[in-house]
């Protein structure tokens, strides 16, 4: 083997791991080993969260209705989704890569990017480093997973869902290019329909129809982020790892109700839910907001409106006694489907005190109490200690945060 291809100038893995959630049921429960299984929200969940390859196979998809994927697979077993077991699988898993390798960055619940480039003085190549990687995953969970390794990220990401399940595919940076030729662009990592169709507009169907449209019709178009697709397509993605986690820009919370719901004091019990667990949250990573996004989805359309504290603060109750006053005016008795409620300016907490801000002494009397109800929720259960109309709240379980890390203030559930 030369050297060329013993080392890279530049060499990027993805660990993706397989219908990760659906893979923790069977690896806990060996029963349904080799059945097809759906993940959904709860046992009331409607929509398929994930699924097994077994049941995969018979056409069932995420997001696909529950109704629709029995339809498909009749045998179909359904689990409620346990986003605790899950994050904790997920935290060992990102624990166990770091171990082999320090430059990571988690970029889902079950996905990873490493980069092996220093790596490879310790173990030889990138082929080697992907290896001992697959392993630790597996050592860590239990679970397998699939392995995209290649020059830059997008290429990675691509030869990762090449052979799964328990993958491994190696895509070298010099035969990046010619390998994405005859891809088509959307099924590259960012590509989405409308881009896709934009491209498509301008004679780029497959990655290799990149190189005849000039690099400026896409940087007049997108501006960096077109810049950055012109060279994912050839093979040459410039982005590199980012391995810390920023400071959040918005914190939220929204659940699913009911269908059609027009009861008003179910609608409150929600919002109130939801103002309880952005509050918690808040003061869990140390934070603290002053405007907030207040919203109601109908079947068509969301009702919202921005409300605003007189000071920043990590307490629900202020919180949902504006929310409550702003309902009269938002909600004409329309049928509601979701609620959301989301901290649009949250910062470090203990920052200069506002000149309008509660009396000193009340302040210090309420950090006291969150405190200690925060501290027994953590130890015993959430909302042990809750408002009293939160024991008629949803029975819907939590899911795992879109923004969800291993470390740091955005692991949350």
């Amino acid at each position: 083997m030369n050297n060329r291809t013993n080392h890279w100038p530049r060499a990027i893995a993805l660990i993706d791991m397989n219908a990760f959630f659906a893979s923790v049921e069977q690896r806990d429960f060996p029963s349904l080993l080799g059945q097809p299984i759906a993940v959904t929200n709860g046992l009331r969940g409607s929509c398929v969260i994930t699924s097994s390859y077994e049941a995969r196979a018979r056409g069932v998809r995420t997001g696909m209705h529950l109704r629709q994927a029995r339809q498909l697979c009749p045998n179909l077993i359904q689990r409620p989704s346990r986003p605790e077991v899950y994050a904790r699988a997920s935290t060992n898993i990102m624990h166990a890569i770091h171990e082999i390798c320090p430059d990571v960055e988690v970029f889902s619940v079950d996905e990873a990017f490493v980069d092996l480039t220093p790596c490879q003085q310790l173990y030889g190549s990138p082929e080697a480093a992907g290896h001992l990687l697959k392993q630790a995953v597996y050592r860590a969970s239990g679970l397998l997973c699939s392995i995209g390794i290649s020059g830059d990220k997008t290429t990675a990401k691509y030869a990762a869902k090449l052979n799964k399940p328990d993958g491994f595919t190696v895509i070298p940076p010099w035969e990046a290019k010619q390998r994405l030729q005859h891809v088509l662009v959307t099924e590259l990592c960012g590509i989405g329909k409308n881009i896709g169709q934009f491209l498509e507009d301008h004679g780029v169907r497959f990655c290799g129809d990149m190189e005849k449209l000039p690099i400026s019709v896409l940087a007049r178009r997108f501006g960096n982020p077109g810049r950055r697709i012109w060279y994912m397509c050839q093979g040459q993605d410039p982005e590199p790892l980012h391995t810390s986690v920023a400071a959040p820009q918005s914190i939220g919370h929204g659940k699913v109700m009911a269908p059609n719901t027009r009861d008003r004091e179910i609608i409150l019990t929600f919002l109130q839910h939801m103002c309880s667990k952005v509050g918690a949250r808040l003061r869990r990573h140390d934070f603290e907001a002053r405007t907030f996004w207040f919203g109601l989805r109908t079947q068509h359309e969301w009702l919202g409106d921005k409300i605003r504290l007189p000071a920043f603060s990590s307490d629900h109750r202020p919180i949902y006694q504006l929310c409550q006053q702003r309902l009269k005016y938002i909600w004409q008795d329309e049928g509601i489907w979701q609620i959301q409620i989301t901290a649009l300016d949250p910062r470090p907490a203990a920052m200069q005190m506002d000149m309008f801000a509660s009396a000193p002494e009340q302040l210090a009397r309420d950090k006291q109490l969150h405190h200690a109800m925060d501290s027994i929720n953590q130890r015993y259960g959430e909302f042990t200690l809750s408002p009293a109309r939160l024991l008629n709240r949803s029975d819907m379980p939590n899911v795992i945060a879109p923004a969800w890390k291993p470390s740091g203030h955005r692991k949350t559930i």
